[in-house]
C-alpha cells in the first residue's frame, strides 16, 4: 500500500467511531439532515472549479462537460432531495386486516447504520457524491472510497469531505484494490458499488460473509435498436452523443447498433456526419475541448485488441480507428460485418468503438438482444407505437429510454439500476434514500385486541367462531373459478 492508504488497524478504528455515531446520525431530524445536505450542497459549490480541474486532469473532460455530467446533476440531487426529505422521512400508514382491527399499521424508514460507497473513476464525482446524498438522507454514517483510477479526483473530494464533515459522519479513504478489499471484509449494513460485474461479483461474496445488504450499480452491453420506422437523422445525432459522451466510459453508454439491413449505410453516413459536425475532424479532435480522453493506456490497448481481433474474423472499420495509448486516445470508430461471436461483442466496451450489427425482422433483434446477459440500458428508436410496446414487453433492462440515449439519468424520480447481471437495486431521489433505509414494520395492537379471542385453549368457544368467520369471509372475498 501507499504511504496514502490507511492501514487495516486504521480502517477498522474509523469504522469503530461511526459505528459509535451512527445511532446519533439515524436519530436526526428532518431538518438536521436538511442541514447536512446543504453544507454538502455548499460545498460543492464553493469547490465546482477544483472539481473541473481534477476532471480535466483525469480524464480530459471540458468544464462544460464536467458542469452537465458530474457538478450540476449533483446539485440537483441534492436539492432534491432537499426538498422532499420530510416526506420521505415520515412513517407511511397501511392498512390493517380485519382480525387486527382497532390496530394501528405503518412502515417506518429507518437508516441502516454505518455504509460503504465504493465509487468509480469514469464519473468520480457524480457517481461519489449521489449515493453520499442518499445515504446522508437515509440517516446513516459513510465511508467513501473512490477510485484510485481517477487520483485527482480522489484527493478532490478528500479534501472537501474533510472540510466539510466530521470524520465520524462522513469520511474519504483512498488507495487501491487493496484498501477497497479491506473495506468490504468489515461488517458494514450497507455497501453500494459502482463498477463492473466481475468486481462487483466480489463485492457480493465479501459481502455475504456479514451478511451485509448490497445495492450492485454495473454495466452490460446497452443495445441501441433502429427500427425500420425510425428517424434515422435523430437516431445518428442521439446514439452518437452518448456513445462519445466522455469518450464512451459511461456505464449506459450505447455499447452496440442493431439496424435493418438496408438502412446501415444510411446510418453510417449519418453518423459520420454527425460525429464531424459534433466532434471535428482529427486535428480538432485531439486538440479540442470537446472530446475526451481514456483513463489509461491500458483501456486504449485493450479496446484495440478486441477491435483488431474482430477485424481478423471479417469485421470492417468504416469510420475512425485510431488507437493511441501514449495519448489515452481513441478517435471515434465504428466496425460493421460485426457478429455475435466476435471479441467486440463478448464483453462491454467501455470505449468510443461502435459495432454496428444487422437484422432482417425484429424477431432476430429481440432473440439476440434477450440471448445476451439483461444490460442496463436499452435504446429503441422507432415511430412505431406498436414496436415500442413489443421491445417493452418481450425484453428486460434496467433502464429504457424510446427515441434517446442516457437522458433517464437526468430524471432523480426515475430509479436508476440495472437487472440480473447489470445490476441489483437502484437510486436516484426517493429510489436512493429507500436504498439506503430499512423499511421497519411497526403494528401497535390495542388494549382490547380481538387477537385476544384467539388464544388458547382452543376448544373454547370464542376461538371457534372466529375460526369460522374467517372461512366465511375466505368464501366472500378470495378467488373465484
Amino acid at each position: 500500500m501507499t504511504q496514502t492508504q490507511p492501514l487495516p488497524t486504521d480502517l477498522q478504528a474509523l469504522f469503530k467511531r461511526q459505528r459509535a455515531h451512527r445511532w446519533t446520525a439515524a436519530q436526526s431530524t428532518p431538518a438536521q439532515r436538511q442541514a447536512i445536505l446543504r453544507r454538502l450542497h455548499d460545498a460543492v459549490r464553493a469547490r465546482r472549479a477544483q472539481l473541473a480541474d481534477a476532471l480535466r486532469a483525469d480524464l480530459g473532460k471540458s468544464r462544460a462537460e464536467a458542469e452537465v455530467t458530474e457538478l450540476h446533476p449533483v446539485l440537483e440531487e441534492i436539492q432534491h432531495a432537499i426538498r422532499r426529505l420530510p416526506r420521505w422521512m415520515a412513517p407511511r400508514r397501511v392498512d390493517t386486516p380485519v382480525v387486527l382491527a382497532g390496530a394501528r399499521s405503518e412502515i417506518q424508514p429507518q437508516a441502516r447504520g454505518v455504509t460503504l460507497v465504493l465509487s468509480p473513476w469514469n464519473y468520480p464525482v457524480n457517481l461519489a457524491l449521489a449515493p453520499l446524498v442518499a445515504s446522508l438522507a437515509a440517516g446513516n454514517t459513510v465511508i467513501l472510497k473512490p477510485s484510485e483510477k481517477a487520483p485527482n479526483v480522489a484527493r478532490a473530494l478528500r479534501e472537501l469531505l474533510e472540510a466539510t464533515f466530521d470524520p465520524a459522519l462522513v469520511a474519504v479513504v483512498e488507495g487501491d484494490a487493496d484498501t477497497a478489499r479491506a473495506l468490504t471484509e468489515l461488517p458494514f449494513d450497507h455497501i453500494f458499488f459502482t463498477g463492473s460485474t466481475a468486481v462487483g461479483k466480489y463485492v457480493m461474496r465479501a459481502a455475504s460473509a456479514n451478511l451485509t445488504s448490497v445495492t450492485l450499480e454495473l454495466g452490460g452491453k446497452s443495445p441501441a435498436l433502429i427500427d425500420r420506422s425510425a428517424d434515422l437523422d435523430l437516431s445518428a445525432e442521439r446514439i452518437a452523443w452518448g456513445k462519445l459522451l466522455n469518450a464512451g466510459q459511461t456505464c449506459v453508454a450505447p455499447d452496440y447498433a442493431l439496424v435493418p439491413e438496408a438502412q446501415r449505410d444510411a446510418l453510417i453516413l449519418r453518423l459520420d456526419e454527425v460525429i464531424a459536425r459534433r466532434y471535428g475532424d482529427r486535428a480538432w479532435l485531439r486538440a479540442g475541448p470537446d472530446y475526451g480522453r481514456l483513463v489509461d493506456a491500458a483501456s486504449v490497448e485493450r479496446l484495440h485488441t478486441l477491435t483488431r481481433q474482430s477485424v481478423q474474423m471479417g469485421a470492417r472499420i468504416v469510420l475512425g480507428g485510431e488507437f493511441s495509448p501514449a495519448e489515452r486516445f481513441i478517435s471515434p470508430t465504428v466496425v460493421t460485418d460485426v457478429t455475435p461471436d466476435m471479441p467486440l461483442m463478448q464483453e462491454e466496451l467501455f470505449g468510443p468503438v461502435l459495432p454496428v450489427l444487422t437484422y432482417r425482422s425484429l424477431d432476430d433483434a429481440l432473440n439476440l438482444i434477450r440471448r445476451l446477459d439483461a444490460p442496463l440500458a436499452l435504446y429503441l428508436f422507432s415511430g412505431d407505437d406498436a414496436v415500442t410496446r413489443r421491445v417493452q414487453q418481450e425484453t428486460t433492462s434496467g433502464g429504457m429510454v424510446v427515441n434517446g440515449t442516457v437522458v433517464h439519468l437526468s430524471n432523480p424520480h426515475l430509479p436508476f439500476g440495472g437487472v440480473g447481471p447489470s445490476g441489483m437495486g437502484s437510486y436516484h431521489g426517493e429510489h436512493g434514500f429507500r436504498a439506503f433505509s430499512h423499511e421497519r414494520a411497526v403494528l401497535t395492537e390495542p388494549a382490547r385486541s380481538p387477537v385476544r379471542f384467539l388464544y388458547p385453549p382452543y376448544g373454547r368457544p370464542g376461538p371457534r367462531l372466529v375460526a369460522w368467520a374467517l372461512r366465511l369471509l375466505e368464501r366472500q372475498s378470495g378467488p373465484r373459478e
